[in-house]
């Protein structure tokens, strides 16, 4: 074996015994447990060269060695292989996730099953209103002069709004002003809906203009010029099964995992359902957040992302097994809302 693979299956080793076990990885032990074909003193040689290299390092004054945030990214780098789930576990995924009667429970169970799988902290990002598009928009009458506007997304999203108008209304001018506000926004993206509502304001009938005026202001208020995306997160008591992951504190963990803009930074900015990003130690922009890693993906139907998911946990996890589990979940998330 050539003298760079052989490092790298000692690396491969230390890594995946140190996430087994928490304990610092010897020579002896490598040349025990794993066949890589050497001598233990050529194995110590090579713990050596890693450890100058920079991708493992000695925690006190034994002889074991564990893998430092550039040993994890060189090992994530080079993974041949990606755990795969068992059909019993995609089965059961599929089963979990058919029986969500709308999206608030597609999200809920999403987030609760990738917890589960990985023993991580999960965070789902719901589908972007910037990436919905409008699929219906319902009026229904609270009263003669209030009316509560539903909105509902391609992506499942649903957003009611009460709006109030100066005079009273006919069923008849509540029934015009919800054929013309489909015609006009029905299918198009929200981020485009400023300016279907200003061309159908300039274009409809001007006994109606008043009324679509007050009912556009209240579109344009609450939901195009709004920011705000929502996220779902489950799985906080993981962090806990083994407090040596985090040697300083906890808590500055969970004080982070508890603001929102923060949980988007960790898994919203996505482009495509196919980009794997994963954040290790370091790598993370949230400075609490820098003793841990982040596996993240976009989900969405076919190419298009429609927003991101991906779980939170020590440096110290599995990698192969929830990158499988992380990219299978949010593969049959995007299947569902494509059925949807």
């Amino acid at each position: 074996m050539p003298y760079e693979d052989r490092k790298l299956e000692v690396l491969r080793a230390i890594v995946e015994d140190y996430v087994s076990t928490h304990e610092p990885v010897g020579s002896k032990s490598l040349a025990e447990r794993h066949h890589l074909g050497v001598s233990p003193a050529t194995i110590r040689n090579d713990m050596a060269v890693l450890e100058e290299e920079g991708y493992i390092t000695q925690p006190h004054t034994s002889a074991g060695r564990i893998p430092t945030d550039k040993g994890y990214r060189l090992f994530v780098d080079r993974l041949a292989t990606i755990k795969p789930m068992s059909q019993a576990e995609r089965r059961a995924i599929q089963t979990f996730l058919d029986g969500a009667v709308d999206l608030d429970d597609v999200v809920g169970r999403t987030v609760r099953l990738l917890a589960q799988l990985t023993h991580q902290v999960a965070v789902v990002q719901y589908p972007s209103l910037s990436r919905s598009a409008v699929r219906h928009l319902e009026l229904v009458s609270l009263t003669a002069s209030r009316l509560l506007l539903v909105l509902i997304t391609d992506t499942g999203r649903v957003e009611q709004r009460t709006v109030e108008f100066p005079a009273p209304l006919t069923m008849d001018t509540v029934s015009q002003l919800r054929q013309a506000i489909n015609n006009a926004l029905a299918g198009h993206y929200l981020s485009d809906a400023a300016g279907e509502i200003e061309s159908l304001l300039e274009r409809i009938d001007p006994q109606l203009r008043p009324a679509m005026t007050t009912l556009s202001a209240t579109l344009l208020e609450t939901l195009v010029e709004r920011t705000e995306e929502r996220v779902a997160l489950a799985g906080r008591a993981n962090l806990t099964r083994n407090t040596l992951d985090f040697p300083g504190s906890l808590r500055p963990v969970l004080e982070a995992l508890e603001e929102h803009m923060v949980l988007l930074k960790l898994i919203g900015e996505v482009e495509s359902p196919s980009t794997l990003r994963i954040r290790i130690g370091d790598e993370n922009p949230v400075e609490d957040l820098r003793g841990t890693s982040v596996v993240s993906v976009g989900y969405g139907r076919g190419s298009t992302a429609l927003a991101g998911l991906g779980v939170l946990g020590p440096t110290r996890m599995d990698y192969p097994g929830t990158i499988g589990a992380v990219r299978a979940v949010a593969r049959y998330v995007g299947e569902f809302l494509a059925g949807a």
